[in-house]
């Protein structure tokens, strides 16, 4: 790769990293830059897995750090996105075309007017709070349950499965949004190891393109962890909103 295409990488991903931590859908830059590039299509949706991990660790250890974690509740979460996960990578190898951006445009436009029209909860718990333990054991088993779709969209393509987890968590689970966002990270983390696994040996991944793209994802997670811990929920719904539009346009009319 030239120089330029380095600093590309780079920058798409730092951009992609605090998008995806804030909200979703940052692989939407990464990808088409990829490809862009002259990468096939299945080549890019895998080699973009190797910096959405960068992203995770890097966003896991810093609410480790600061004490947000919820580890029995993220590993049960995670334990239903696998088997999901799995079959959609299998498939996601064979994916190539254009309808899967027109369905995500779909996701996320029914993402966004469910967060918008929200009725507020009088009794959300607050964001130092296992909220966890405030829903019913019938809201705790339909969000596992959920999570093995959550995670076949994830194995298939990655894109935007943040606006998919970040609804589950807040609607049906009763989280806060930073408790969301928490989890999201740790959830994405072992399902994204999976599907890498499985593009890595049945399509093969530009293993030097993913670490450029890893190490922008990475700063990227860092700068919005931070800002999401320091801001709380109001900057986390501007950032999902003002993300989820300028996709939906992008979907519909930009291929």
């Amino acid at each position: 790769m030239s120089v330029w295409q380095e600093l590309l990488l780079f920058t798409a991903g730092l951009f992609a990293g605090y998008i995806n931590v804030m909200a979703g859908g940052g692989s939407l830059l990464t990808v088409p830059v990829m490809v862009f590039m002259g990468l096939p299509g299945p080549v890019a949706n895998g080699t973009n897995r190797i910096a959405i991990l960068a992203q995770c660790i890097v966003s896991c250890w810093v609410f480790i750090r600061k004490g947000l974690t919820e580890f029995k509740l993220s590993c049960t979460l995670a334990l239903c996105t696998l088997p999901g996960a799995l079959c959609g990578a299998l498939l996601g190898v064979r994916l190539d075309g254009v309808w899967f951006n027109r369905l995500l445009a779909v996701i996320m436009l029914a993402v966004m007017l469910m967060m918008l029209f929200e009725r507020k909860k009088n009794n959300a718990p607050g964001a130092g709070e296992s909220a966890s333990g405030n829903a019913s054991p019938k809201r705790v088993l339909l969000t596992h349950c959920l999570m093995v779709p959550v995670g076949f969209y994830g194995g298939i393509i990655q894109v935007g499965v943040g606006f998919l987890i970040m609804p589950v968590l807040h609607r049906v689970m009763g989280l806060d949004l930073l408790r969301v966002n928490m989890h999201k990270m740790f959830l994405v983390l072992p399902f994204t190891v999976l599907s890498l696994t499985v593009f890595a040996t049945q399509t093969g991944v530009y293993w030097l393109a993913g670490v450029f793209l890893a190490l922008g994802n990475a700063c990227g997670g860092w700068l919005a962890t931070h800002m999401m811990i320091s801001k709380g929920d109001r900057i986390i719904k501007l950032v999902f909103n003002l993300a989820i539009m300028v996709f939906i346009i992008k979907l519909i009319f930009f291929d």
